[in-house]
């Protein structure tokens, strides 16, 4: 997805003030089938909506770890009965690290399974 999303996460108190921009991955997977062979939205994932929840749920309720906000998003998007497993990648491209970096970045995989 590559949503771009303001949020004020992190376990220093600036972060927390002053926000950063946080870009945030959601993967799903699924059985397209039933969706294709019907061309019915209502058998798969509306990714409008999926991406304004995915938005909300990185912007409300500032946390210390990026590791929390991914696992917020993939509750997010494992909240539709389509979706079998999902791919969250969490990218804070302005951590707070005294070093030259690219990117900081936690990535998880979620099934359904596993959220039962």
């Amino acid at each position: 997805m590559g949503l771009r999303v303001h949020a004020h996460h992190g376990v220093f108190d600036f972060e927390r003030e002053n926000g950063q921009t946080f870009v945030i991955d959601v993967v799903v997977h699924l059985d397209a089938r039933p969706a294709a062979d019907a061309d019915d939205l209502a058998s798969t994932v509306h990714y409008g909506e999926l991406a304004e929840r995915v938005v909300a749920a990185v912007e409300n309720d500032p946390v210390d770890l990026i590791e929390t906000v991914a696992e917020r998003v993939a509750g997010v998007a494992l909240t539709w009965q389509a979706v079998l497993r999902v791919d969250v990648a969490v990218h804070k491209p302005d951590a707070p690290i005294d070093a030259v970096f690219d990117d900081v970045v936690v990535r998880i995989s979620r099934s359904r399974e596993a959220a039962a």
